[in-house]
């Protein structure tokens, strides 16, 4: 075998391309066999140390299983249009809240210890960085279309739970333990928030009681007090004046009836009494006689006349009122002229002496008796039925000032009634409202413990993972393998680069632009080349040897442990 010829033996003005200023010639296909010929250790040496590497990480690494299992979003049995749920929240959105409850540090802890997971970090790490990672280790994924997400919130009805472990067992183990915990969880949470709707309902209902019996005492307690004075009783009391007033007009007019008739019996009796004194005695002074009894029936028609004008007054106005008392002044002093005149008619006719009896006038004068009789007993009779009249009319101007004292005094306590019924209607409102929803609370929070709410249901069963899902061992050698042979090249582009020597021929005629007439190859000692070749098979053994070992030993550790 030739040995290469070396063209460092050319004078140094030759040597270096630069000096003249020239640039680099184009490589071609040769060049490049040439350069990766000069340079293979420092592109296979990276190459297999990236191998290597890639091998003894790729099979240090130790298996990673995802387990799943799958829960649906089960909607209450009952529609909620007759039973409405007493939990504000979706079940999407109580998932994301059961999902830090379950995840919680304390949750997770028990859940480490328990099934004593990460051992080896448990002891170089501290526990809040176990948690952590664990919480990475737990994915909660809704299935639902990406375009219809909202990032950050599960809004689907049903959701993933998955749990990457190197332990496939206990992949599994962890994920029947999530989803226990979320369905007791959901049950849990639903219960108890409806039990604390339903007894916060009944508490806001008692309350709202107590106050509604406190009103309506206050009420009771007014209405007592001011009965009859209260402006809703306005009206009624007004209808009742009014009747009043009505009835008092009608005994009145009565009263005028009764006295008119009362007038009308005592003329007729004078009248008679008359008659039977002409017929049994012969007076001395008829003529004066005849004046007064004129007289006297003159005054009976004036007292007649005042008394009917006095009873139309006293429907009009009281009996205070001036036109009133005016009346009752004139009837009073024409009652007595007249009684003064009886009484001077009755001494006259007792003093008087008769002449003569007329005995053919017996049977006269004891008609005329008799009809004395008969009208004394209409008298009297129209003296009770006058007398009834009067206290009918006495009583109604009690009842009638009564009615008028209520009127009068309606609007003095109508704003604290006015109060006190709107605070009252407000209480009863208020009650009634709560009643109702105290009331659909219970069924509501019956409904939960029949668990015929929305729940949570297990479609999938927490699977057994068969392969690992990390690490990808062909995919990790591949790229170590690929990146050390691409640091290897660019050691080697970078050596070309730095080498400014003269390489062939090719060089030789494209810098110095002469004719080469020959070439004298590199003469070196054989012992230095075979102590160079000695010191490189031995490198290279070595390097060999120690990746294979790397390599076998890194197989055999993960299959040691995966037995």
């Amino acid at each position: 075998m030739q040995p290469t010829p070396d063209y460092t033996s050319v004078p140094q003005s030759y040597s270096v391309p630069q000096s003249y200023g020239a640039q680099r010639r184009p490589l071609d296909v040769e060049d490049y066999l040439d350069i990766v010929r000069r340079h293979r250790g420092w592109i296979l040496g990276p190459a297999f140390a990236g191998l290597v590497i890639s091998v003894a990480v790729a099979f240090f690494w130790p298996d990673t299983y995802e387990s799943e299992a799958t829960m649906r979003i089960v909607p209450p049995q009952v529609p909620e249009k007759y039973v409405a749920t007493n939990v504000n929240l979706e079940m999407s959105q109580r998932v994301q809240a059961m999902a830090q409850t379950i995840l919680s540090r304390a949750r997770l802890t028990d859940m480490i210890n328990a099934n004593n997971l990460y051992p080896r970090k448990r002891k170089r790490l501290p526990l809040e960085d176990v948690i952590e990672e664990m919480q990475e280790d737990i994915e909660i994924t809704p299935l639902t279309p990406l375009r219809e997400q909202v990032p950050g919130r599960i809004n689907s009805s049903a959701f993933k739970i998955r749990f990457s472990y190197e332990n496939r067992y206990l992949a599994q183990k962890i994920v029947q333990q999530l989803v226990s915990r979320f369905i007791d969880e959901s049950i849990t949470t639903r219960a108890s928030q409806s039990v604390m709707t339903t007894n916060f309902l009944k508490d806001k209902l008692d309350a709202a009681k107590q106050e509604l019996d406190a009103i309506e005492n206050r009420l009771t307690d007014y209405k007592l007090r001011n009965t009859g004075k209260l402006p809703d009783q306005l009206n009624s009391n007004l209808q009742q004046l009014q009747a009043l007033q009505t009835q008092l007009a009608s005994v009145n007019s009565s009263i005028g009836r009764v006295s008119q008739d009362k007038v009308v019996l005592e003329s007729q009796m004078r009248v008679l009494r008359d008659q039977l004194q002409q017929a049994s005695v012969v007076p001395e002074r008829p003529v004066e006689t005849a004046v007064k009894n004129e007289r006297l029936l003159q005054l009976e028609r004036q007292i007649l006349t005042l008394e009917t004008q006095l009873n139309g007054l006293r429907e009009q106005y009281r009996d205070t009122h001036p036109d009133v008392r005016r009346a009752q002044t004139q009837v009073g002093v024409l009652k007595k002229e007249r009684d003064t005149l009886l009484r001077e008619e009755e001494k006259r006719q007792l003093t008087a002496a008769p002449k003569k009896t007329a005995p053919s006038k017996t049977r006269e004068s004891m008609e005329i008796e008799a009809g004395i009789q008969r009208l004394l007993s209409l008298a009297q009779a129209k003296d009770m039925e006058m007398d009834q009249y009067v206290r009918e009319q006495a009583r109604l101007d009690r009842l009638i000032k009564q009615f008028q004292a209520r009127i009068e005094s309606t609007p003095i306590g109508e704003r604290e009634y006015v109060e006190l019924t709107r605070d009252y209607a407000l209480a009863k409102q208020k009650y009634e409202d709560l009643s109702l929803k105290a009331s659909q609370s219970e069924i509501a929070t019956d409904l939960e413990n029949r668990k015929q709410g929305e729940t949570l249901e297990l479609l999938d069963t927490a699977s057994l993972p068969t392969t690992p899902t990390e690490p990808k061992r062909w995919m990790i050698i591949l790229t170590g393998a690929s990146l050390g042979l691409m640091l290897g090249v660019l050691l080697a582009g970078g050596r070309e680069v730095k080498d400014t020597s003269l390489k062939n021929l090719k060089d030789v005629r494209a810098y110095t632009q002469l004719t080469v007439l020959g070439s004298i190859p590199l003469l070196e000692n054989d012992l230095v080349v075979k102590r160079r070749r000695r010191l490189t098979w031995l490198a290279w053994s070595s390097a060999c040897i120690v990746g294979l070992v790397v390599m076998v030993g890194s197989v055999f550790y993960y299959y040691s442990n995966n037995a």
